[in-house]
């Protein structure tokens, strides 16, 4: 099992700035592929942003290219710049047994419980 908490959501004004981050607990956290997934109200879930294992491969989602940046160390942490008000959502981190297959398609098998990133405009 892996236990996974996520933290830094908030309320932000468009043009702002948030970093989430995500601790895991359980077990060996390295040896997973770590993503950043996001539901809106009425909207399916969606992937913004992954990182392997290593470190050495990231996926965006086209939406939030040049505006977030993922990253880790013990942590995975998901720096969100230029918010725009389409950003508001329920964030998850979510970890998946690393493999050498696609980020974006991969199966994540442990989720946190979610933070919520609200953006005015």
């Amino acid at each position: 099992q892996v236990q996974l908490l996520e933290s830094g959501g908030g309320l932000v004004q468009a043009g702002g700035s948030l970093r989430l981050s995500c601790a895991a607990s359980g077990r060996t956290f390295r040896n997973y592929d770590m993503g950043w997934f996001r539901q809106a109200p009425g909207k399916e879930r969606e992937l913004v942003a992954a990182i392997s294992w290593s470190g050495h491969r990231t996926y965006y989602a086209d939406s939030v290219k040049g505006r977030f940046t993922i990253s880790r160390d013990n942590a995975v942490y998901l720096q969100m710049n230029s918010l725009k008000p389409e950003d508001t959502a329920v964030y998850y981190c979510a970890a998946g047994f690393y493999d050498s297959g696609s980020l974006l398609s991969k199966n994540y098998d442990y989720w946190g419980q979610g933070t919520q990133v609200t953006v005015s405009s």
